[in-house]
């Protein structure tokens, strides 16, 4: 997927607003090596790197990874798919937020963060969970389906017993789980729910002729308003999906 790292930053900047707490769950310390998996363009891996740890934030998104070398060129980043990565040292730690559920092949992306994992290193995330703005789905499935196009959801998002279960199979002890709602309040307060969709959802329209995509989203905005905007603004419920794992210590 192609990523827009402009727009990302200047109106789904609460994408890594949001997991700036989650930086409390990993608990980094001085000098120990981190690799931030899904890094975008950089706010949280800076972060990181403030603490003293030595942050390697990872992407596949070359325009996201640019941004992140322009913004903050005092960290290392590398361009490379979460499911076939392979760097030349091992971490203390794993952090990722907002990633893992734009892949459908989490067993090849857990095989590579355990491989690269020292024992007894921890594994960090958060992701969308199981009923993750669904009512976006929902509202651009009708509106696909409306106009004679097949819909296709494309995300992964699991519920709490799905995701722990597969952490224990590759390898984990998993040590902290939260799931949660959150409402989100969206930047744009004419077209938040089309820019979101041109951000977050262009692979639902691959198959779209151009002409019909603008039209698709606004039915989908329209049909939404009356859940989803209030006092001016648009907002999305978003279910979210935290853990703190383990890598298991085979060698004891």
């Amino acid at each position: 997927m192609a990523w827009n790292a402009e727009l990302y930053k200047e109106k789904h900047a609460f994408v890594f607003q949001y997991g700036s707490n989650l930086l409390e769950w990993l608990e980094p310390k001085e000098e120990e090596k981190v690799l931030d998996l899904g890094c975008g363009t950089g706010e949280l891996t800076a972060q990181l790197a403030v603490t003293g740890a030595k942050v390697t934030g990872l992407d596949s998104s070359a325009s996201m990874i640019e941004s992140a070398r322009q913004h903050y060129p005092d960290v290392a980043f590398e361009v490379a798919d979460a499911t076939n990565f392979s760097l030349p040292e091992k971490f203390d730690a794993v952090f990722s937020n907002a990633t893992l559920h734009w892949i459908r092949q989490q067993e090849k992306t857990l095989d590579r963060i355990h491989r690269h994992l020292k024992p007894g290193g921890r594994l960090v995330l958060e992701m969308g969970g199981k009923g993750n703005v669904d009512d976006l789905t929902s509202a651009t499935q009708a509106a696909m389906e409306k106009r004679g196009y097949a819909f296709k959801p494309f995300w992964y998002f699991p519920s709490v017993g799905e995701y722990t279960s597969l952490l224990e199979e590759y390898g984990f002890r998993v040590n902290q789980v939260l799931y949660f709602d959150r409402i989100t309040e969206l930047a744009d307060p004419d077209n938040a729910i089309v820019e979101w969709l041109k951000m977050f959802g262009a692979q639902f329209f691959e198959q779209v002729p151009e002409a019909d995509r603008l039209p698709i989203m606004q039915d989908a905005q329209e049909s939404m308003r009356a859940t989803c905007f209030r006092d001016g603004k648009w907002f999305l419920k978003y279910v979210r999906l935290r853990v703190k794992a383990e890598k298991v210590n085979t060698d004891l």
